[in-house]
C-alpha cells in the first residue's frame, strides 16, 4: 500500500496572491506546518519552500512551489525525483472550482479539470496517478470569469468555509497518512 511521502499545496507566490482563492493549497500547507511545528524554508533546488517532518508513518515532505501555478510540476517533480518519491506517494492539495466552498474531495488520479497546476504536475510526472485533496472554492458561473475569480479574495463567508474545509482536511489527514483511504473518503466527503 503506497504511503504519502510528499504533500504539495498549490498556489501562486507573492503577497498580491496570498489571500486569493487559487492559494487554498498554500493555506492548507501553512496550517499543516503550524500544526506539525514544521518550519518551511526556501529550497532553490526544489523551486519552493519545503519542510521535512518526521511522522510515525515515516518522513513526510511539505512543499509550497515558488513557481507560478502553471509551473507547479517543476517543484513537485524536482523534490520527488531527488528523494525517489513515486507519484502514488504524492498528495497534491489544490483549489477546486467544481466544488462549493467548504466541500472537500479526496481521490487518486483522474483528470485535471482545466487546473493549470494539476496539468503541469501530470506532465512533469508523466502520470495522473497521484492523490489529490480538492478544496472547494465554488464557481463564478461563467467560465470567462474564472481567471479573475480565482485570482481574487473570497468573501469573508467563503473564506471561512474554505478555512473550515482546511481544518476538517487536517483532521482527516491521519487517515490518509495511515492508508485508511475508505475511512478518509467517508470522513472528508461528509457534510
Amino acid at each position: 500500500m503506497p504511503q504519502i511521502k510528499l504533500i504539495a499545496g498549490l498556489g501562486n507566490p507573492g503577497t498580491e496572491y496570498a489571500q486569493t482563492r487559487h492559494n487554498a493549497g498554500f493555506w492548507f500547507i501553512d496550517e499543516l506546518a503550524w500544526a506539525w511545528k514544521a518550519a518551511l524554508k526556501e529550497e532553490k533546488k526544489f523551486f519552493g519552500e519545503t519542510a521535512r517532518v518526521a511522522r510515525p508513518e515515516g518522513d513526510v515532505w511539505l512543499l509550497k512551489p515558488n513557481t507560478f501555478m502553471n509551473r507547479s510540476g517543476q517543484a513537485v517533480a524536482a523534490l520527488a525525483s531527488f528523494y525517489k518519491i513515486k507519484p502514488e506517494e504524492i498528495l497534491v492539495v489544490h483549489d477546486e472550482l467544481d466544488l462549493p466552498c467548504g466541500r472537500i474531495r479526496f481521490k487518486l488520479g483522474g483528470g485535471n479539470g482545466g487546473h493549470n497546476g494539476l496539468k503541469d504536475i501530470q506532465a512533469r510526472l508523466g502520470t495522473p496517478n497521484f492523490y489529490r485533496l480538492r478544496l472547494g472554492i465554488d464557481h463564478p458561473g461563467d467560465r470567462n470569469l474564472v481567471v479573475g475569480y480565482v485570482l481574487n479574495k473570497p468573501s469573508a463567508e467563503d473564506r471561512q468555509s474554505i478555512e473550515e474545509a482546511i481544518a476538517k482536511s487536517l483532521q482527516g489527514l491521519p487517515l490518509v497518512l495511515s492508508g485508511e483511504w475508505e475511512e478518509a473518503v467517508r470522513f472528508l466527503h461528509s457534510k
